[in-house]
């Protein structure tokens, strides 16, 4: 039975004619003798939603202020609009990056950030920040530095959807929100985006939560870029086949398998790779079942944890 595998992204390539806004060419960043990012290259373009995706400290932060001109990279090359990014006020006008932990003058009031962000940001909407503010239910005259975790987030969602900027990062924007803030943020989103197309990278670990936002998915692990690749062609790559483990087992053989649970004579079995109509009929007649893997589980089975976790399952049995 094959071994795991991280997905071929030379299969998932799509033909995208839309103009490339920023890129990153052999990207590198090192912190002394750790390697936080390694030597990535991809695109981003235009009017398109993007899900940098991974686990804690795979990289994603750090190629989002590098991106940004936040931090300097140790090698590589990185434009955003046709230039290099780093003091280069023309370009960085262009971008709003909604950082994870941003920080703002003690004194500062809501009311003061918004200005700011107003007079810095060409495309804002005045309008729409006062509509998102009553969404959010956010206090104009509270000093930022009193509000609880949420609200500080939620003050980020309205500088980054209201700033409208041809490119625009958000950096998990959604911690101590609840439930009901998450789905407004992502609601709000996905209207105005459907009415003003732009580049949006949003990274985020409640990938199940937004995999309907996502157009194009970019996988950090460790460092290194291990996915590139369209949303919807992964949602119809990836499927499970689940029944008698014999069975599955001679269905999936010679296929790349991402991942296999088995529960006494059952088993469900994780596999990449697009299915015929004629394999479909035969799992049919076989009385398996088959379903499309979600986008949550494909990340994580395609990550160092995953791709371990298979191994060890796989020795086991």
């Amino acid at each position: 039975m094959g071994g795991n595998t991280v997905i071929d992204r030379s299969d998932l390539t799509l033909v995208d004619d839309a103009p490339v806004i920023a890129s990153a060419r052999k990207l590198t960043k090192r912190f002394g003798a750790v390697t936080a990012v390694d030597d990535v290259s991809f695109d981003l373009r235009a009017d398109k939603i993007y899900g940098l995706l991974g686990r804690n400290g795979a990289g994603k932060t750090t190629i989002m202020q590098m991106m940004t001109a936040q931090s300097h990279h140790t090698s590589g090359d990185i434009e955003v609009f046709g230039a290099h990014p780093y003091e280069n006020s023309s370009a960085l006008s262009r971008v709003c990056f909604v950082k994870e932990s941003q920080k703002y003058p003690d004194d500062f009031k809501v009311r003061h950030v918004l200005t700011c962000a107003a007079r810095l940001l060409p495309n804002w909407d005045h309008e729409f920040a006062d509509d998102l503010m009553r969404d959010f239910d956010l206090p104009a005259g509270r000093k930022v530095k009193k509000l609880s975790r949420g609200m500080t987030s939620a003050l980020g969602i309205v500088i980054g959807l209201a700033a409208r900027a041809p490119l625009t990062f958000f950096d998990e924007p959604y911690l101590g929100l609840d439930a009901v803030a998450r789905h407004m943020f992502y609601d709000r989103l996905l209207a105005d985006y459907a009415e003003r197309p732009r580049t949006v990278v949003l990274s985020t670990h409640l990938i199940d939560e937004v995999s309907d936002l996502i157009e194009h998915v970019l996988l950090i692990d460790k460092g290194r870029v291990v996915m590139d690749a369209d949303a919807d062609e992964l949602r119809q790559r990836a499927h499970v086949v689940s029944g008698p483990s014999k069975t599955v087992d001679r269905f999936v053989d010679g296929k790349h398998i991402l991942h296999r649970d088995a529960l006494g004579s059952v088993a469900r079995v994780s596999v990449d790779g697009a299915l015929t109509a004629e394999e479909r009929a035969h799992a049919a007649s076989q009385r398996l079942d088959v379903e499309p893997l979600s986008l949550q589980q494909l990340i994580v089975q395609n990550t160092a944890f995953g791709r371990e976790t298979a191994v060890d399952k796989e020795s086991a049995s």
